[in-house]
C-alpha cells in the first residue's frame, strides 16, 4: 500500500461575512469525506507547525511580512482597510496565524516526502496560497504555500528541478511570477482565461507568456477560453502539452496547486469535468519525479464536487486503482485551439521531444496494430500490446530502443490518447525478446498504462521483475532529462497520427484550422522530402 501524507489543519476561523465561499467547511466536508471513505485511517499523520519568518520569506519580502504581523491586532476597521490595498482577499484577527500553519503543514509534507517518511501526500490547508505574490495579498491568499515550499525543498534538500502543476480554475499568478524567471523551476497552469475577461484578468495569463531571460520557455499557460470544459479536454493538455515537456524536464519533486474549482458544479469555475478525472491527472503525475509528489488544497467552492475530488486525488496517492473512464472523445474546439496556441508558444524551448506546431510525438513507432504485421519485414518488433479483443501495438526497431525520449514521447501522446479514448477492461504488457527497451523505460510505461481499465493489468514473463514491482505500486524510477529524437521518426510518427486522429479525437491537437493548414504543410514537405516543420 503507497503511503500519504495528509492533514487537517486548524485554520477553522470564521472568515468575513463578505466572503461567501472560501468558508472552514472546505476543510470539515473534506476530511469528513475521507474519514467516511476509510481514507484518513490509511493516512500517515504528522504534527502542523507553523512556519518560520525565514521560511516566509523564501517568497516574500520582509516588508510585506511584518505588514501582515500586525493584523491579529487590528481592530475590524483597522482591517477593512488594510484589506482594501490588495485583491479581493479578506483579512481576520486569526488569518496570519492560520496562514503560517498552513505554510508549515505544507512543508511538513515537503519533509515527509524528501526523507523517505511517505512516498506522497496531500496537504489541506487554509487560506490558500497561489494567488499571493511578494509584497502583496490577492484571492484568498495571504502567503505563497507552494512557492515557499519549492524555494524551500531546493534550499534544504538540493532539489534541482521542480515542477509546480496548478489545476485550479484561476491562474496562479504569484506562483508564475515567484518563478518566471527560474529555469529551475517548471509552472504548468490551466485556467479560466475567457481572452483576459475572467479574474485575475491579466494579460501575462495567456499562452504567450513563457518566462522570462533564463526562464523562457519554464512557464506554461493553457487559457480556457469558454466554459464547459470537460474531462477530454482536460486529458488532452495532459497528453498534448503538459507530459511531454514534464518528462523532458525530468522532475526531481512535483508540486500539485490542488485548486477543485475546475470541477464540476463550482460556482467559480463553471467547467464539467468529474471528480474522478482526477484520479487520472493524479495517475499520470505519480510517474514522475520517482513518485515524489505533494498536492497542496487551493480552490474548490463546491462542497460537493470538492469533497468527492479531494477522496479520488487521496485515493490515487494510496496506489488505488483509478475509475474506469467513460465517453472520452476528442478536446473541444476552443481547447483545440489554446492547445495549439501553447504548443506554437513552446515550440523554441522544447522542440527537440517534437513539441511544434505538426509534429506531435518523435519517435518511428507505429502504433496501430495494422503496423505490427511490419515486423515480418524485419523492420519494427511489437513489444506491448492491450484490451481483450482488440489490440493496440507500439513497434520498435530490432537494433533496440536507444531513443528513449521518443519512446516516451510516443506513449505520452500517441498510446496513452488512444488507449484512454478506447476505454478498455484489461491492460496486457509484453516485452517481446530483444525490443531493446530497457528497465527504467519500461516501468515508466507500466506505471502510466495502470491508469486504464481500473488498474486490470496482466504481464509477461519475460519482464516479470520490473512489471511486478510497478504493479505493486513501486514508483517508476526517473530516466532523467531526454534527449532529442531522430528528425524522421517525427515525420513517420505525425503521418500516423494525422491518418487516426479523424478517428481517434484525443489525438487531436489543433482546431479545424489549424489541421488543414497543417496537412497541407505536411503535403508540401513529403513533395520535398524535409522534416515536417510549420
Amino acid at each position: 500500500m503507497e503511503n500519504i501524507y495528509i492533514f487537517s489543519t486548524e485554520v477553522m476561523w470564521s472568515g468575513s461575512p463578505a466572503c461567501k465561499i472560501e468558508v472552514p467547511e472546505r476543510l470539515t466536508v473534506s476530511h469528513t469525506a475521507l474519514q467516511e471513505e476509510g481514507l484518513a485511517e490509511r493516512c500517515v499523520s504528522v504534527p502542523i507547525r507553523q512556519a518560520t519568518d525565514a521560511e516566509i520569506l523564501l517568497a516574500h519580502s520582509e516588508e510585506y511580512l511584518e505588514a501582515v504581523k500586525k493584523t491579529p491586532h487590528m481592530s475590524l476597521d483597522e482591517l477593512r482597510t488594510f484589506t482594501q490595498q490588495y485583491g479581493d482577499v479578506y483579512f481576520h484577527p486569526n488569518i496570519y496565524h492560520c496562514a503560517k500553519l498552513a505554510i508549515g503543514a505544507t512543508l511538513q509534507l515537503v519533509d515527509s516526502v524528501m526523507t523517505g517518511k511517505v512516498r506522497n501526500g496531500m496537504a489541506l490547508v487554509r487560506p490558500p496560497g497561489h494567488h499571493s505574490q511578494r509584497s502583496a495579498a490577492n484571492g484568498f491568499c495571504v502567503f505563497n504555500n507552494v512557492a515557499i515550499a519549492a524555494h524551500y525543498a531546493k534550499k534544504q534538500y538540493d532539489i534541482k528541478r521542480v515542477l509546480i502543476v496548478d489545476w485550479d480554475v484561476h491562474h496562479g499568478q504569484g506562483v508564475q511570477f515567484a518563478f518566471e524567471d527560474d529555469p529551475s523551476v517548471l509552472y504548468f497552469s490551466w485556467h479560466r482565461y475567457e481572452h483576459q475577461g475572467f479574474w485575475p484578468n491579466l494579460r501575462e495569463s495567456d499562452y504567450d507568456s513563457v518566462g522570462k531571460e533564463k526562464g523562457s520557455g519554464f512557464n506554461i499557460n493553457v487559457p480556457w477560453n469558454k466554459v464547459g470544459m470537460e474531462n477530454s479536454d482536460y486529458l488532452s493538455v495532459f497528453f498534448h502539452v503538459l507530459l511531454p515537456i514534464a518528462y523532458e524536464f525530468s522532475p526531481d519533486l512535483v508540486f500539485v496547486c490542488a485548486g477543485f474549482d475546475s470541477a464540476i458544479g463550482d460556482p467559480e469555475g463553471h467547467m464539467c469535468a468529474t471528480p474522478d478525472i482526477f484520479a487520472h491527472l493524479t495517475h499520470l503525475l505519480k510517474s514522475l519525479a520517482g513518485g515524489k509528489l505533494c498536492a497542496v488544497l487551493e480552490g474548490g467552492y463546491n462542497l460537493t464536487s470538492l469533497a468527492q475530488s479531494v477522496c479520488q486525488t487521496v485515493q490515487t496517492l494510496l496506489g488505488d486503482p483509478a475509475p474506469q473512464t467513460s465517453e472520452l472523445n476528442g478536446p473541444c474546439e476552443s481547447a483545440l485551439e489554446s492547445i495549439q496556441c501553447v504548443r506554437s508558444a513552446h515550440k523554441p524551448y522544447w522542440i527537440r521531444n517534437g513539441l511544434a506546431l505538426v509534429p506531435d510525438v518523435s519517435v518511428a513507432m507505429l502504433c496501430a496494430a495494422q503496423h505490427a504485421r511490419m515486423s515480418l519485414t524485419n523492420r519494427y518488433t511489437p513489444f506491448m500490446t492491450f484490451d481483450l479483443d482488440q489490440c493496440v501495438c507500439v513497434c520498435v526497431p530490432p537494433q533496440g530502443c536507444s531513443d528513449v525520449a521518443g519512446l516516451m514521447q510516443a506513449v505520452l501522446c500517441l498510446l496513452l490518447p488512444l488507449a484512454y479514448e478506447y476505454d478498455p477492461g484489461l491492460v496486457l504488457l509484453a516485452r517481446g525478446p530483444g525490443s531493446g527497451v530497457g528497465k527504467a523505460a519500461w516501468a515508466q510505461i507500466t506505471s502510466l498504462l495502470q491508469g486504464l481499465a481500473q488498474g486490470h493489468t496482466l504481464g509477461e514473463e519475460e519482464a516479470v521483475g520490473t512489471t511486478a514491482a510497478s504493479l505493486l505500486g513501486d514508483p517508476a524510477p526517473s530516466l532523467g532529462p531526454l534527449g532529442a529524437p531522430l528528425p524522421e521518426d517525427m515525420e513517420a510518427m505525425e503521418r500516423l497520427r494525422q491518418r487516426l486522429q479523424t478517428h481517434w479525437g484525443l489525438l487531436q491537437n489543433a482546431g479545424e484550422q489549424m489541421i488543414t493548414a497543417s496537412k497541407e504543410t505536411y503535403s508540401v514537405t513529403q513533395m520535398d522530402n524535409n522534416i515536417l516543420e510549420n
